[in-house]
């Protein structure tokens, strides 16, 4: 059996530093708000390249905690409009109706699964704050003219980086920025399936404004900057010591782990000749960087007939998933939407099936699922 994604592996690949860590947090009997949530703050926004990186319980939360600081500073008010990508995981959306706010779904683009940067515009109204981006999948969703709308209009930009911290973008002069440094707060999860997870639930928010960042450490805290005083009515959303001290050891390899995910990327996509399969698009890169528009999360592809593929590859042993089978619009959590017409969101979500690819994956478990897959008669 080829697993989707061996966590056992992967958790094992780090000891015994990840054991150690562990045990130095034990023994130092401080589990929230201590050393090692403060250093990893600083680690990870040194590589993300933000001034602020503060840890909270979960990536929704750093999504849900962005929009209800920026209200309690005066910039969004219940009732704004948000422009989100309908073609994404439920908690970008979550995140904005949490917050009394109104999420307005723009199609993606086809090829790349991410937000289609050309249709924003459109979408606009004088009650528009906010664009969410969501790097889906482990690829940046940017571009030159996505900044020149936030900024013709005042617009915040969020990033949801939840599926890809260590990915990158090049602008015109050549130099790269990691996604979670793009935008103007950028929410961040370490789930444990993610190329830098956690032993559990985790998050973090980076961003450079010191009085967002201010605000949102207040608010993760029960809206308290002093213990026992209360500024905003707050969460409890807070990273603890253990899970900062794991991602403390598997932060410096993040970038030699996406590498090795790119790799294995590049080798699908160089050898899967099934002409019934359409494999992701990319936007193309030197393969010498560590910094890279893809960081491949997921390897997802398409295929008219999703469910049979998926069945074939089941029985020969080779686990898969689905990037998701239902989207926000057609989920009973929001029925108010289910007219709407979003042919290309629905189509992703009918054909998409995301193939194993990890940090500890061989090229020969590639190999394998390659020939399955050209081996396919639909």
């Amino acid at each position: 059996m080829i697993k989707f994604l061996d966590i056992q592996k992967i958790t094992d690949s780090y000891e015994p530093e990840l054991s150690d860590a562990i045990q130095r947090v034990v023994r130092r009997g401080w589990f929230l708000l201590g050393e090692e949530v403060a250093t990893f703050e600083r680690e990870y926004a040194d590589f993300i390249g933000s001034k602020h990186c503060i840890g909270v319980a979960n990536g929704l939360d750093a999504l849900r905690l962005i929009l209800k600081a920026w209200i309690e500073l005066g910039v969004m008010k219940e009732g704004d409009e948000v422009i989100v990508p309908a073609n994404t995981y439920i908690a970008s959306v979550l995140a904005i109706t949490d917050n009394r706010l109104k999420p307005v779904l723009v199609e993606p683009d086809i090829r790349t699964f991410n937000l289609d940067i050309s249709l924003v515009e459109q979408h606009i109204t004088e009650r528009t704050s906010a664009i969410m981006v969501v790097h889906l999948y482990g690829q940046a969703s940017w571009s030159k003219q996505l900044d020149q709308i936030a900024s013709r209009y005042n617009l915040k930009i969020i990033e949801d980086n939840a599926q890809a911290s260590g990915a990158a973008w090049r602008n015109d002069q050549g130099t790269y920025k990691r996604t979670g440094s793009l935008g103007h707060a950028a929410g961040h999860s370490f789930y444990p399936g993610k190329n830098l997870g956690a032993l559990g639930d985790g998050g973090a928010v980076t961003t450079d404004n010191d009085e967002l960042a201010t605000v949102l450490r207040a608010l993760a805290n029960y809206g308290s900057t002093k213990k026992y005083v209360n500024d905003y009515k707050g969460l409890n959303s807070r990273l603890d010591e253990i899970q900062a001290a794991v991602l403390r050891i598997k932060l410096p390899r993040l970038d030699a782990d996406n590498q090795h995910r790119h790799k294995l990327a590049q080798f699908y996509e160089d050898h899967i000749k099934n002409p019934s399969i359409i494999l992701p698009k990319a936007e193309a890169h030197p393969k010498n960087l560590n910094c890279i528009n893809h960081i491949y999360h997921l390897f997802v592809i398409r295929h008219p007939d999703r469910d049979k593929l998926q069945q074939y590859l089941t029985d020969n042993n080779i686990q898969t998933l689905i990037h998701y089978p239902i989207p926000p619009h057609k989920q009973r959590a929001y029925s108010e939407w289910k007219d709407l017409d979003l042919p290309v969101t629905e189509n992703i979500h009918k054909t998409t099936l995301s193939l194993p690819i990890s940090q500890i994956m061989k090229k020969e478990e590639a190999e394998q699922v390659i020939a399955l897959l050209n081996n396919y008669q639909h």
